[in-house]
């Protein structure tokens, strides 16, 4: 017998209504200031969409997770497409700790690619505890989320290598950005990693206490 469907949740449904509203609206945009290049990270952001939709109650995704996400692709489309100065908020320098040129740090491009690799650790990290559970405690349950996240990074760089090809001018960047991105990537991908490991030492040891009163 096959086991009905899940139906959305309020929070699913308000995160879908927030990401289908800001994508729309900068599809708009970029389509009337003509700019393409953001158009194909749109149609990249589409397809996730639709995988996280199709995979959702496999995954069990939280609605935290959920969110999170969604701020990344309203980060990612904002900065290719909210004007600052005489570029976009991507080459805005948030705080200029050293460097200069592409090298300079520390720039909203850099902060957006270490939020978004390490939502997409805690992402897998949540996948391999959902369907390997056996593994929490274990240090591979951090430890290979970090690396995917790195290894989709690369991933990423790919897909703006492609838009390099495919559209005559971008705001991509050249090699030092390149490696900056992998760099704060992986920055991104640790921390995340850190930070969940320690919030699930912290619930162990909660329950643990709990279980000794009991």
């Amino acid at each position: 017998m096959n086991r009905p469907k899940r139906v959305f949740t309020r929070g699913e449904l308000a995160v879908l209504v927030f990401t289908l509203t800001y994508t729309a609206g900068f599809s708009a945009w970029f389509l009337s200031i003509r700019n393409y290049e953001f158009i194909w990270y749109i149609l990249t952001m589409a397809a996730l969409i639709l995988l996280i939709g199709w995979t959702r109650e496999a995954a069990r995704f939280p609605v935290p997770l959920l969110w999170a996400l969604s701020l990344w692709g309203l980060a990612h489309t904002a900065g290719g497409g909210v004007p600052v100065g005489d570029g976009v908020l991507y080459g805005l320098v948030l705080v200029p700790l050293a460097g200069s040129g592409e090298l300079v740090l520390l720039k909203y491009d850099q902060v957006i690619h270490a939020y978004g690799f390490g939502v997409t650790a805690w992402l897998l990290w949540h996948l391999l505890t959902v369907h390997f559970p056996q593994m929490r405690g274990t240090r591979s349950v951090y430890f290979y989320p970090a690396l995917g996240a790195m290894g989709l990074g690369s991933v990423n760089e790919m897909i703006e290598f492609t838009a390099v090809l495919a559209f005559a001018e971008t705001g991509v960047g050249g090699y030092y950005n390149t490696a900056l991105d992998l760099v704060f990537n992986a920055l991104g991908a640790v921390l995340a990693m850190l930070v969940t490991a320690a919030i699930e030492r912290r619930r162990g040891e909660r329950g643990t206490g709990r279980r000794v009163h009991e």
